[in-house]
């Protein structure tokens, strides 16, 4: 539960900096790709084993974070671009009803069994989700911009997903680290092969306000992952559990801390999201 708590509290500080970005005016992209970079060494710091690139390369897992690192820089674009087009509401209930896709798949793939009271604490969760999320006067989108939210919510889905798919099959205690840290360096190099290619239109320029946005994004980045991965192998929750937890419980905090740090007002259904957060937590963690 520990691990749960530490990887929800750095995804929290994910929402933190990204707020942040726009109060001191950070790019994101830029801060996006440096804050990969950060991650990635944080990881290559916490790993006690040698890194012998030959080995890595032999192991059953080397290809999921070069995949991993694709979906990272893919579905980021996909939410900037959808929250663009859809809006904030849309894409962030996108995001965060997709905890569905693990929670189905460890119940069919991994016969995880869930409880009557659990299964209702997943469903007012994701009810939280979306009452949480409606900070706008109401969830409107037209039928021809579906698409890029329904993007969003699969690529989540599939993040998570392979992530628990890796856990499951292929890490070891030891391998968490590195795995983690490879992710994140293929995202960025992904990220870096992108900026290269538009940098033939829109000369790149070095701003140092980009690069310190990236590191205080970096390293609560690389710990969501990390304590999600630990908390993954931990026998008191199932991956459902888990999962759902931990995307109720960051949508909580981060309403929470959005009242106290940057006085966002919510209105009567958030705080009835927040209040059915907190009920599902409680079924889906103690039954």
């Amino acid at each position: 539960m520990i691990d749960l708590a530490l990887s929800v509290l750095s995804s929290t500080l994910i929402f933190v900096a990204f707020k942040l970005f726009d109060v001191y005016k950070v790019q994101t992209l830029y801060a996006i790709i440096t804050n990969y970079v950060v991650a990635c060494l944080v990881g290559l710091f916490l790993y006690e084993g040698n890194v012998d690139v030959a080995q890595l390369t032999s192991t059953s897992w080397y290809w999921g974070p070069i995949a991993l690192g694709v979906l990272f820089i893919t579905i980021f674009n996909l939410m900037a671009k959808s929250t663009q087009v859809s809006g904030v509401s849309v894409t962030s209930v996108a995001t965060k009803m997709s905890l569905v896709i693990p929670v189905v798949v460890g119940v069919a793939v991994y016969k995880e069994e869930l409880s009557l009271l659990q299964i209702i604490g997943i469903v007012l969760a994701l009810l939280a989700v979306y009452l949480s999320s409606q900070k706008e006067k109401g969830i409107t989108i037209n039928r021809k911009d579906l698409l890029l939210p329904l993007l969003v919510f699969l690529g989540s889905g599939i993040i998570d997903t392979s992530i628990k798919y890796f856990e499951e099959e292929h890490l070891t205690d030891q391998e968490i680290p590195i795995f983690s840290s490879m992710v994140f360096g293929c995202a960025a190099l992904t990220g870096l092969i992108f900026i290269g290619i538009k940098s033939f239109k829109t000369p790149l320029r070095v701003n140092f306000r980009n690069i310190l946005g990236g590191i205080a994004l970096g390293v609560p980045n690389y710990f969501s992952i990390f304590f999600l991965i630990r908390a993954l192998r931990s026998d008191m929750l199932n991956s459902a559990a888990v999962f759902t937890l931990n995307n109720v419980a960051i949508v909580m905090l981060s309403t929470i801390l959005g009242i106290l740090l940057f006085k966002e007002r919510l209105r009567p259904k958030n705080w009835g999201g927040v209040a059915l957060a907190i009920l599902s937590i409680v079924l889906v963690a103690l039954f």
